[in-house]
C-alpha cells in the first residue's frame, strides 16, 4: 500500500539487459528481486490483514474492530521496513499506477508489479481459505455496507489521504524517510477506523480482488478498483501542488523537523 523512496524505484536508463557473455544483467536480476519482494510483501499484508478479519468473524469477535485496524497498520509498516529498500513496497496497484503517472516509477515495470501484487493477494486469500476451510461462508474481502456510491466516495477520500502521506514521506527528500513506514502504517490504521464499517477501507484493488477471486464474491467490485486509483491520483496531485516553494532548504528545515533540529544542535 506504499513506497519507501524515489531512489528505490529509479532505474538506470540505457543499460543493456545482458552482459557480453549473454547472462542476465544486474538490472534484470534487480527487477526479478523487486517482483519477488512485491509478491512476498503483498502476501503477508493480505494474509495478516484479511486473516484478522476472518479470525474475528469466526471466533466471535476475539480480535475486535480496533484490533483489525491495528493489524492492517502494523503489517504494512512491518513490510515497508522489510522490503521497501528492495521494491519500494507498493503492495498496491493504485500506488504503482500513480507513481508511474507522476514519473516516479518506470512504466515498463508496471505490468509486472501489478501481476505480482495480485498474485500475492490471491495466494494469501487462498491460504486463508485453506486454513479456515470449514468456515468459508465468512467472507474476508470488502463489500459496500451501504450503497456503491457511498463506498466509492469513501474509498476515494481514504486513498487520497493515504497517497498524500506517501507522497510526503516517501518522495520528498525534505521529509525524514526513515519514518515512512510508521507514517504510512498509522495512516492505514486511521483510515480503517473511519471506513472499515462502511466500505471495508480497502484503498487497494489487490486487497479486494484477491479474496473476491478466491471466494467468488464480486459484489461492488468496481468500487474498489475505481475508487483507490482515483483517490491515489488526486492525493499525489494535491501534494505536488504544495511540494514546490521559493524558500531555501535551510529555512524549511529550520522548523520542519524536530529530529533535524536536534542533529544541528549536536553538530555544534
Amino acid at each position: 500500500m506504499s513506497a519507501s523512496s524515489e531512489e528505490i524505484v529509479k532505474i538506470e536508463e540505457g543499460t543493456p539487459n545482458t552482459n557480453a557473455s549473454g547472462s542476465p544483467s544486474s538490472n534484470t536480476v534487480n527487477l526479478i528481486q523487486k517482483v519477488i519482494a512485491e509478491i512476498i510483501g503483498t502476501y503477508f499484508v493480505i494474509f495478516a490483514g484479511c486473516g484478522s478479519v476472518a479470525v474475528n468473524k469466526i471466533y466471535d469477535g476475539t480480535v475486535t474492530f480496533p484490533g483489525i485496524c491495528l493489524t492492517w497498520g502494523l503489517i504494512v509498516m512491518v513490510m515497508v521496513y522489510s522490503v521497501g529498500h528492495i521494491s519500494g513496497a507498493h503492495f498496491n496497484p493504485a500506488v504503482t499506477i500513480t507513481f508511474t503517472i507522476f514519473r516516479r516509477f518506470p512504466y515498463k515495470e508496471v505490468p509486472l508489479y501489478i501481476i505480482a501484487q495480485l498474485l500475492g493477494s490471491v495466494l494469501a486469500s487462498g491460504s486463508l481459505r485453506l486454513i479456515f476451510e470449514s468456515h468459508t461462508p465468512h467472507f474476508f474481502g470488502t463489500i459496500p455496507a451501504g450503497s456503491d456510491v457511498q463506498s466509492l466516495i469513501l474509498e476515494v477520500i481514504l486513498t487520497f489521504l493515504l497517497m498524500f502521506v506517501i507522497s510526503g514521506v516517501a518522495t520528498d527528500n525534505r521529509a525524514i524517510g526513515e519514518l515512512a513506514g510508521l507514517a504510512v502504517g498509522a495512516t492505514i490504521t486511521l483510515n480503517v477506523f473511519v471506513g472499515g464499517p462502511i466500505s471495508g477501507a480497502s484503498m487497494n484493488p489487490a486487497r479486494t480482488l484477491g479474496p473476491a477471486i478466491v471466494m467468488n464474491h464480486y459484489k461492488g467490485l468496481w468500487v474498489y478498483i475505481v475508487g483507490p486509483i482515483v483517490g491515489a491520483v488526486l492525493g499525489a496531485s494535491a501534494y505536488n501542488l504544495i511540494r514546490f516553494t521559493d524558500k531555501p532548504l535551510r529555512e524549511i528545515t529550520k522548523s520542519g523537523s524536530f529530529l533535524k533540529s536536534l542533529s544541528r544542535c549536536d553538530a555544534r
